[in-house]
């Protein structure tokens, strides 16, 4: 599928909680399957920032959300008309595997296992924990603690308890 450039304008939720969207006309995003219970693209605003997303339903539309360093970066407020290119994100976790998840994993038959059998989103969400984190050994850190917890906890993911163990010092 050849990706669509649409022009849109950027909103804000009506309840004051800060969250920002770009709203997606139905009848593109409906053109992009639902594959995992999501529909997953990659989204360039004004032809500069790309990011992997989720295009999210909302009465009969659908939505992106844009966090507050994108719009930053972006220079653009609630109300902008924006440009727009969706295109289908083919990848296989829908986020980049940080190189340090991938050599743990790698090297732990174990934790690859439990990771793999995660939900996507669930992988998605320790690829952006894992990744979000800007410092190389912190980073390997926390990759290691991620296996280590999924492993103590029959491979689940417990938020309050992973948090807990990704307080312990480096190293």
């Amino acid at each position: 599928m050849n990706p669509i450039k649409f022009k849109t304008t950027l909103i804000n939720s009506s309840n004051d909680s800060g969250w920002h969207f770009v709203d997606v006309p139905g009848r593109i995003g409906k053109k992009f399957e639902k594959k995992d219970g999501s529909r997953r693209v990659v989204c360039t605003i004004n032809g500069a920032e790309s990011f992997q997303c989720a295009l999210l339903p909302s009465d009969g539309d659908f939505v992106i959300v844009v966090n507050k360093t994108k719009r930053d970066r972006l220079k653009i407020v609630a109300g902008d008309k924006i440009e727009v290119e969706l295109k289908v994100d083919d990848s296989k976790y829908g986020l980049p595997m940080p190189a340090e998840l991938g050599e743990v994993l790698k090297q732990d038959r174990e934790g690859n296992k439990l990771f793999h059998s995660l939900t996507p989103g669930k992988q998605r969400s320790l690829l952006y924990l894992i990744g979000k984190v800007k410092d190389v050994d912190r980073r390997i850190h926390t990759a290691l603690i991620c296996v280590e917890h999924l492993k103590e906890n029959e491979g689940k993911i417990l938020g309050e308890k992973l948090h807990e163990e990704l307080k312990r010092p480096l190293f």
